[in-house]
């Protein structure tokens, strides 16, 4: 499904860029600072992941673990007011291009001061569970 809808899928896109940029130059910080004050990320098999110094640390045990590259691509967009939801998928990828990972996601982002940020952050792996 295709949603545009207000023109709020361009702006999401650009918003998408400037985080996956922001991932390739390994900046964790920048990346924290694309969420909301009070943002979270909710990672698989793991907790609440609440506010922008726990997020850096987060994005920061990624970019550790050798993930050089996160590719977003929009399945739906809809805006509700200063509030959007985002329905996408995800790849992760090594320095060498080698791809480790495919996820979905779902993205609540907020508009602050005329910028969208991510305000709740939830994904999990297309792959399947070992075991």
């Amino acid at each position: 499904m295709e949603n545009d809808s207000n023109g709020i899928r361009s702006e999401i896109e650009r918003a998408n860029q400037k985080f996956m940029e922001t991932f390739r130059s390994g900046d964790a910080a920048g990346m924290a600072a694309l969420y909301t004050e009070n943002g979270m990320v909710l990672p698989p098999n793991d907790g609440f992941i609440e506010g922008r110094e726990h997020i850096q640390r987060f994005w920061q045990s990624v970019m550790d673990k050798g993930v050089k590259s996160v590719e977003l691509r929009i399945r739906e967009v809809e805006q509700l007011g200063d509030t959007a939801y985002e329905v996408s998928r995800a790849t992760l990828a090594l320095e060498n291009g080698q791809v480790i990972d495919q996820s979905k996601y779902v993205v609540v982002w907020k508009r602050q001061n005329g910028e969208w940020k991510l305000h709740r952050d939830i994904f999990n792996s297309n792959l399947k569970a070992e075991g």
